[in-house]
């Protein structure tokens, strides 16, 4: 989380009355998110200073594993354009053994609303990372993922800032592993758009493929 305050306690709420544990890790948030987060029930893991999305995934993974008992591990949005069902449901799939990781996808069903320009990008991503990688995602940009503590232990991002999703994704390809998509819908408001959501978010995607 970055500046989350006015959000994350209830993402947090919602996220407990499904998962035993959550961890923030609260990327140098300088508005009160991590007390905001603390209150909610949440173990805060906090940055000095702001790193970016890629290394606050990587810092918590690593804290996770920490724990020997630990079945599976979801990452989730703070800001709350995530559904808890959905990564519940992903976890089930996960845990049942199923796949060792889920990975969630927009384009698998209608309930997502995306703007035409925006659906564009993200179409190209996803073919642009099937023509590198030779996974065929139908998306390539989604936050909403589980998997199992094995697959953790394989993933090392260093890119910390947007680069980091095309990484994740590169280091999955090269892992002998057993994957799926699910279906995810991303709530899309006005508060998520002025974080990170918005059409210039789409632009850096397209930039981070283009340099890579």
């Amino acid at each position: 989380m970055y500046n989350e305050a006015s959000v994350v306690g209830t993402v947090i709420e919602g996220l407990m009355a499904e998962f035993e544990h959550v961890v923030c890790v609260d990327d140098g948030s300088s508005d009160g998110s991590q007390q905001a987060a603390r209150e909610a029930g949440a173990v805060v893991v906090q940055h000095p200073v702001n790193l970016g999305q890629g290394a606050a995934l990587q810092t918590g993974i690593e804290y996770v594993l920490q724990d020997p008992e630990t079945e599976c591990i979801v990452t989730f949005d703070a800001d709350g354009q995530h559904r808890v069902e959905d990564a519940r449901a992903m976890a089930d799939r996960v845990r049942s053994g199923e796949a060792d990781i889920v990975l969630g996808s927009r384009f698998l069903d209608n309930r997502t609303k995306l703007a035409p320009m925006k659906r564009l990008v993200l179409r190209t991503a996803a073919a642009q990372s099937r023509i590198s990688t030779g996974l065929p995602l139908t998306d390539a940009h989604n936050g909403l993922r589980a998997f199992n503590p094995e697959v953790a232990r394989r993933i090392n991002l260093t890119q910390n800032r947007m680069a980091h999703a095309s990484e994740l994704i590169h280091q999955i390809a090269q892992m002998d592993t057993r994957w799926v998509e699910h279906p995810v819908e991303i709530v899309y408001t006005d508060y998520s758009k002025a974080k990170g959501q918005s059409l210039l978010n789409s632009v850096n995607i397209v930039a981070d493929l283009f340099f890579r």
